[in-house]
């Protein structure tokens, strides 16, 4: 398709009032060669809006640029009919951030250079850019999976199916329920939130399995999962023999198993029979028979110990969030069989978030006695155990008798999962992992979900719930995070709905997030491969297997389009029909650099789109200023940095270049998971490359940035600027 740009640029905003329009306009006319050019009063208005549709329609412009506001602002109002769109930032990056008296010559012209730089680099984008063509296969099924048949897997099973889609169970174990099926009765979750309620799970099992949407497979184990989101073929083993069902997407639902009490002897655990388990004195509730283990006698005098092995370093260093209420739970079914019992809860804080502090208060209206305090010794009392404690309130030490000890132990995620730091099991003897893995992933990086540091499947904690680093694959309940019943279930209904959005873009041949909607993938030029492997193992998603001679094999549907492939591709042969190697160095040469004379250094900033960017968007929006001297550069994520564009760079005269990224380490905030971190590895590269050139290291310089870093980040950039202002100027520029 023969490419025609029209750019258009705004003139509200103070735009008109304090940019050079005209001299604008010729930029884009004689300097790019654009050949529609308009400005207009008002371009998010309905008229400006008008005036571009119009000159699609009749003009025949299919790529456009508009210089106007942030391309994070009126978003929906410059939506257009064209995959071929830049939005160049006049208004925040050339006007609000940059000081207001037009008194000021020298003010004038670095706005107006600014801008004029800005609407360069965004000619030069949509020049480069080519329209993606989508990933489209007729044999994509929109079928999902759900592995797991208890609460949360049944929850997601039931809105899959009810939402029109189908909807393929797969449990290990004989009968549908898990952890809720030892359960006997639930914590509340109607109004006034006081009254225990009766196991779901009957209502819930006939809802789900006489759905004409839903097929069960139990005693059933997944031997393989290969293809990807939308083509995804899982081989299941049941009793009645193997069978191969074509998925679109999985939402892994395989629930938690309790924290090792064996590991809890200190808490008596072991020593006695009469120390037991949260989930067996569930059992013996729900079985009518709430006794003394060692001799059968009533039960009457009950401690519950929280945080049993919890929020301890030699144990589960977390909270797992339902403990507290299941305790409180359990102490009325104590008052509930013995109208003279007495509960005891032993705790380090009580959490009961919300709606659940009138549960509390109920226990507590119902004699339930709170002690906040440690154990200190568990042992054999004249008639049951005496339990030694710390009162940490009365600051004295007390012991109770009582018949029975509770230990809330902990929830473990039941799913196997490694540690993405670990080597890959790839190429070595995977006997083992294969006789625990629970989805048996054909991926070239492991058959298993990377994990968090506690063991629960990785996912971005703030911005994308239920993700996993394998597209398509969605985590839900308790195998995601610790959860009670209540919040289990709406987890899984998030997480269906994510599984049905997932199909639904593929369909499409769309991306799912952080770029929802992107129609691009990946194109490789396998004649220039040197098998480095790097785009394989670097891809945060697993989205690229490798055949027997190490080329490698892209699967479409697995990519995120974050880039971070082609950041790590030395040979610079993968790119995006709207996103290369290519394109981000072409803008970066297109930026007018000064002579030494001029005394106006120019600073490259590479920065991400998804922290980085809104946060540098705020400072502005706040008027913040930040030096004339700065030109910045999006990337879709900072793993798609490449070196060759620091190189590029340095010899095209600029005089540092600062890299903004996000958080990264346990607790990252990276979109794209460790896109930040493997920038910051390639960038440590450099300096050799900077001493060759006969530049300083500290020229080139990663700052790692939170989106709430909007107050910081201004001083941040003008610090940087600052620095480079005491060395002496690029000795490239001019050449």
């Amino acid at each position: 398709m023969e490419k025609k740009i029209g750019c258009y640029i705004c003139t509200g905003c103070g735009i008109g009032t304090t940019l050079d329009v005209d001299a604008l306009q010729k930029v884009a006319t004689k300097e790019q060669k654009i050949p529609v050019v308009r400005n207009h009063e008002f371009l998010c208005g309905t008229a400006g809006v008008e005036l571009i549709r119009q000159d699609m329609a009749n003009e025949g412009v299919n790529a456009v640029i508009i210089g106007a506001c942030s391309p994070r602002a009126q978003s929906e109002a410059f939506r257009f009919d064209t995959s071929l769109l830049d939005r160049v930032n006049l208004r925040e990056h050339a006007v609000w951030s940059q000081p207001e008296g037009d008194g000021d010559d020298t003010a004038v012209e670095d706005r107006q250079m600014i801008a004029e730089d800005n609407l360069r680099m965004g000619c030069v984008k949509v020049k480069k850019m080519n329209v993606p063509e989508p990933f489209i296969d007729p044999g994509f099924s929109k079928d999902i999976l759900v592995v797991g048949g208890g609460l949360a897997g049944l929850t997601a099973a039931k809105n899959i199916a009810e939402a029109g889609y189908k909807a393929i169970i797969v449990e290990k174990a004989a009968e549908l329920g898990g952890m809720l099926r030892r359960m006997h009765k639930v914590s509340p979750s109607q109004p006034p939130y006081r009254d225990l309620e009766a196991n779901p799970l009957p209502a819930l099992l006939q809802s789900v399995t006489n759905h004409a949407n839903v097929k069960v497979y139990t005693s059933a184990a997944i031997r393989s999962t290969s293809g990807q989101p939308g083509l995804f073929d899982v081989v299941i083993a049941s009793p009645s023999g193997e069978v191969t069902e074509r998925v679109g997407s999985v939402v892994l639902a395989t629930g938690y198993n309790l924290y090792d009490a064996g590991q809890l002897s200190h808490l008596g655990y072991g020593s006695s029979p009469d120390v037991i388990t949260s989930i067996e004195f569930e059992e013996m509730a729900k079985a009518g028979n709430i006794v003394r283990k060692s001799d059968g006698k009533p039960a009457k005098r009950v401690a519950f110990s929280l945080c049993a092995g919890q929020r301890d370093a030699n144990h589960l260093e977390y909270c797992s969030g339902a403990c507290c209420i299941y305790s409180l739970k359990q102490a009325l079914y104590v008052k509930e069989a013995y109208d003279d019992a007495s509960t005891y809860i032993l705790f380090q804080e009580i959490r009961t978030p919300g709606q659940m502090e009138d549960f509390y208060r109920k226990v507590q209206n119902e004699g339930g006695i709170f002690i906040k305090g440690d154990i200190q010794q568990v042992r054999a009392g004249q008639d049951g155990l005496t339990v030694d404690i710390k009162d940490k309130l009365l600051r004295s030490d007390e012991s109770l008798e009582v018949d029975l000890l509770v230990l809330a132990t902990g929830m473990v995620p039941n799913i196997d999962t490694y540690n993405p730091n670990d080597p890959s099991p790839v190429g070595q003897d995977t006997t083992e992992l294969q006789a625990r893995s629970v989805l048996n992933l054909n991926y070239r990086q492991g058959l298993s979900l990377p994990s968090l540091k506690w063991g629960f499947p990785d996912s971005h904690f703030i911005c994308f719930p239920y993700e996993t680093r394998r597209t398509g694959i969605y985590a839900a309940g308790p195998v995601r995070r610790p959860m009670g019943v209540a919040a289990a279930a709406t987890d899984a209904t998030g997480a269906a709905l994510k599984a049905i959005q997932a199909v639904e873009s593929v369909a499409r041949g769309a991306a799912v997030h952080p770029r929802s909607g992107d129609l691009s993938y990946p194109s490789f030029r396998r004649e220039g491969c040197t098998q480095c492997k790097r785009c394989t193992e670097e891809c945060p998603y697993g989205a690229i297997n490798e055949d027997e001679k190490g080329n490698p094999l892209f699967n479409p549907t697995r990519c995120r389009r974050c880039g971070t492939c082609m950041g790590a591709c030395p040979q610079k042969i993968i790119s995006f029909a709207n996103y290369s190697v290519d394109m981000i160095g072409s803008m970066i040469k297109e930026v007018d650099i000064p002579d030494q004379d001029a005394e106006k250094p120019r600073v490259l900033v590479l920065l991400c789109e998804n922290d980085a960017y809104p946060a540098l968007d705020t400072a502005c929006q706040n008027r913040r200023q930040i030096s004339p001297y700065v030109r910045f550069v999006p990337l879709r994520c900072m793993g798609s940095m490449s070196l060759v564009w620091i190189v590029d760079a340095m010899n095209s005269g600029y005089d540092g270049i600062l890299l903004l990224g996000c958080r990264h380490g346990d607790d990252y905030q990276c979109h794209n998971v460790r896109g930040s971190a493997l920038a910051e590895t390639r960038l440590s590269k450099i300096s050799e490359t900077l001493s060759r050139m006969q530049l300083e290291p500290d020229r080139v310089k990663m700052v790692e940035v939170n989106i709430m870093d909007a107050d910081t980040l201004p001083d941040t950039i003008n610090a940087f600027v600052a620095t480079l202002q005491q060395m002496e100027p690029n000795p490239y520029k001019g050449f």
